[in-house]
């Protein structure tokens, strides 16, 4: 293998050496203690773990901790109150610094204040916010006081957020006067008054003050102004102590069938997984700098803003707005205003990033950097090799991470220190976890062919059940395996001679094409790898011969049109060239937009559901649901030119 080994003067320094995976191996249980071990316990644990009947599975039983606790007051009582926690950057231009001991005050005022409004251990509270200290100070009172916390995306619509309250039977929403997207300050308290219209369970609505509002429709006794809370609290909170098994949040799945799952986290093991993976995968150090640059409703900002840096007194940057207002350069514009150290990004970003040439980021100083790392879908290797040379100058190592909303933390995943890179490879299971590539019957794939992506040991950090339904959580995930009890991660991949894992996509965007399985994730590199091609999503329509046909759907960095017959001709012969004859899309469709999660995670199945005469299908998830109709629009005039040709 050549690839990408880790710089000699990073891996002296590198928080875990090489033998950390035969270190783990030996005894997985006893890794995870040790890890465990790291935060700060109450009452110590009898068990590390008891699996009961798989998957009711638990960890750390009998051990009892405050995540809250872990995650600011620690850090202060080691003498870091002076320490900025925080550097949150607004997308019109303002910003703020907070240290941990103005985040302890804060947080301890409003656990004070959730108190007083009659919230208690084990009651829900949804947030429908953008990424703003509040949010974070909302989600650490919650865990503080043991009220479970969900994040809503605050771009979601009034029907996709009182979906979620009413799921969780919520007695507190908190949310803003209105939002800043895309330049524009866009009223939201309408929107919340309609989701919880009607919603007897809901007590209270909260309200941050964030976009100055002058008409904020209001209902006396329910409605409640943030700053007037918090000024009446006190900056003094005892915490309580919470089992291990204490749920801490739920998070919903986007769904592209079927309603939402709400997915349940709880406290001990999820924290331990959270804050161990956060140290080793972005090799935290003191004076890091870190920027994971997710929606704070996604679970990644869950666990790599939320819990895991600040578990590990991580300085970091929030960034409340669109990475590219006021200007494409922005997120590199705070790079090197803040000195970032870590930067986290999605795939999606990357290539929109390449649509402008290296010189935008090359207009920047971002020497400040020393790693870099990727999350919400299999990274091509053309932008990984894009964001190593242009972004990271050639010295810096890239995390490339593969998780899910389901495990909690990172699964598969490089050690910046230790492991050889591959652009376009998750690498190999991190260590204390475990997994493989199988077929249907479980057995194990050869080298270089597709498969299912499965976990095959438990995990600290998996998630509990599915929230109010725990019978469609074992039968979504644990179900098909349930003889060698592994968990179905929906994704396909295959493993290579050295045993790394290439992950290709989610199981159903597995192309078969005349007894051929084709990965959606290995065609979209291929066309995105011509210059013409900024960004790529591949799905399966029907076909009467082969059984599928593939149809490929790009934005060009171009002024191609529908009827570019050229475009689509040159871009079936570079697939050819790059996979194999097999492999031409049959179809090319330019389209100026794609459906895309606020993950960054291509909605293919809206795709295919539109190819195949199918509507419906979850968009709440969709960062811009009118995204779906631009791509309706085009596949309807591409079938029209189609037809009449």
């Amino acid at each position: 293998m050549t690839g990408y080994p880790p710089p000699p003067e990073f891996a002296a320094r590198a928080n875990v050496g090489p033998d950390a995976h035969a270190h783990a191996e030996a005894d997985a249980f006893a890794f995870w203690a040790e890890q465990a071990g790291r935060l700060q316990w109450d009452t110590p644990w009898d068990t590390v773990f008891d699996d009961g009947e798989m998957p009711t599975a638990r960890w750390f039983t009998g051990g009892r901790l405050n995540v809250a606790v872990n995650c600011v007051d620690r850090h202060v009582t080691a003498g870091r109150g002076d320490d900025v926690a925080l550097h949150w950057v607004g997308e019109p231009g303002d910003g703020r610094t907070v240290t941990w001991a103005q985040l302890q005050d804060d947080v301890c005022r409003l656990a004070n204040a959730l108190t007083a409004l009659g919230i208690e251990a084990g009651d829900r509270v949804v947030l429908y916010l953008p990424v703003l200290v509040e949010t974070v100070v909302a989600t650490l009172a919650c865990a503080r006081i043991g009220a479970v916390v969900s994040l809503v995306f605050g771009g979601f619509s009034a029907d996709a957020l009182r979906f979620r309250v009413a799921d969780t039977g919520a007695k507190l929403l908190i949310a803003t006067d209105g939002q800043f997207r895309r330049g524009s300050a866009v009223a939201v308290k309408a929107t919340a008054d309609e989701a919880v219209a009607g919603l007897d369970h809901v007590e209270h609505v909260l309200v941050v003050r964030r976009t100055g509002e002058t008409d904020v429709p209001w209902t006396p006794g329910r409605d409640l102004w943030w700053h007037e809370l918090l000024a009446e609290q006190s900056p003094v909170h005892e915490p309580a102590s919470f089992d291990a098994e204490h749920p801490l949040f739920i998070v919903y799945t986007s769904g592209t069938t079927g309603r939402p799952k709400g997915l349940v986290h709880t406290s001990g093991g999820y924290l331990t997984q959270a804050s161990w993976t956060h140290w080793a995968l972005f090799d935290a150090k003191d004076d890091d700098v870190y920027w994971c640059q997710a929606d704070l409703a996604w679970v990644t900002a869950h666990t790599y803003v939320l819990y895991g840096p600040t578990s590990n007194g991580t300085t970091q940057v929030l960034y409340e707005g669109s990475p590219l207002t006021p200007h494409p350069g922005r997120h590199f514009e705070v790079i090197a205003g803040l000195g970032v150290t870590v930067y986290y990004t999605a795939p999606t970003l990357v290539r929109t990033f390449m649509k402008h040439g290296p010189e935008l980021p090359a207009g920047y100083d971002l020497s400040s950097l020393r790693l870099l790392g990727s999350v919400g879908e299999a990274i091509n290797p053309e932008a990984w090799r894009w964001l190593h040379e242009h972004v990271g100058g050639g010295r810096c190592p890239i995390v490339d991470t593969w998780w899910q909303s389901e495990t909690g933390a990172a699964v598969i995943a490089p050690l910046p220190g230790v492991t050889v890179l591959e652009p376009g490879s998750a690498t190999v299971p991190l260590p204390g976890l475990a997994a493989a590539v199988v077929d249907d019957a479980g057995r194990p794939t050869p080298p270089g062919v597709e498969g299912n992506l499965v976990i095959t040991r438990p995990w600290p950090a998996m998630a509990r059940t599915v929230w109010r339904d725990h019978a469609r959580f074992v039968a979504s995930y644990w179900a098909p395996y349930a003889e060698q009890g592994w968990y179905l991660a929906g994704d396909s991949a295959s493993v290579d001679e050295a045993g790394y894992v290439w992950i290709g996509g989610r199981i159903d965007d597995v192309l078969n094409v005349s007894g051929h399985r084709l990965s959606s994730i290995e065609l979209e590199s291929a066309l995105v790898s011509h210059p013409r091609v900024a960004e790529a999503a591949v799905v399966g329509a029907p076909d009467d011969v082969t059984g599928q046909r593939i149809v490929a759907f790009v934005i060009t960095r171009d002024d191609a049109g529908a009827d570019d017959t050229g475009l689509t001709e040159e871009l079936r012969a570079h697939v050819a060239r790059r996979v194999g004859a097999i492999a031409k899309p049959r179809e090319v469709v330019v389209v100026t937009d794609l459906p895309k999660t606020r993950s960054g995670k291509i909605m293919r199945r809206l795709m295919a559901d539109m190819t195949a005469g199918r509507g419906g299908g979850d968009t709440t998830s969709l960062t811009d649901p009118g995204s779906m109709t631009t791509v309706e629009r085009a596949w309807d005039a591409h079938a029209a030119l189609r037809d009449r040709t």
